[in-house]
């Protein structure tokens, strides 16, 4: 989609849906961020097998993480 339409102009449009129209509207719209999500999630997991399957992946306690997190913090 390449022409912009402002947030309100899409309010105004599906107000003039009818309520069965607007109850399908977001339906559709759940779905599709559902599915969305799926394929973020899995992109996520197929990332994360494949840094663990190199020995990418970083390991370690919840300390370790705590001390990791600071040192990117400070080294800002």
């Amino acid at each position: 989609m390449s022409k912009f339409v402002s947030l309100q102009t899409v309010i105004e449009y599906v107000e003039a849906l009818s309520t069965e129209e607007q109850d399908l509207l977001l339906e559709l719209i759940y779905k599709r961020r559902v599915e969305q999500r799926r394929k973020e999630i899995a992109s996520n997991a197929a990332q994360r097998l494949e840094a663990m399957r190199t020995g990418t992946a970083k390991r370690g306690t919840l300390a370790n993480l705590r001390t990791d997190l600071l040192s990117d913090i400070m080294s800002v």
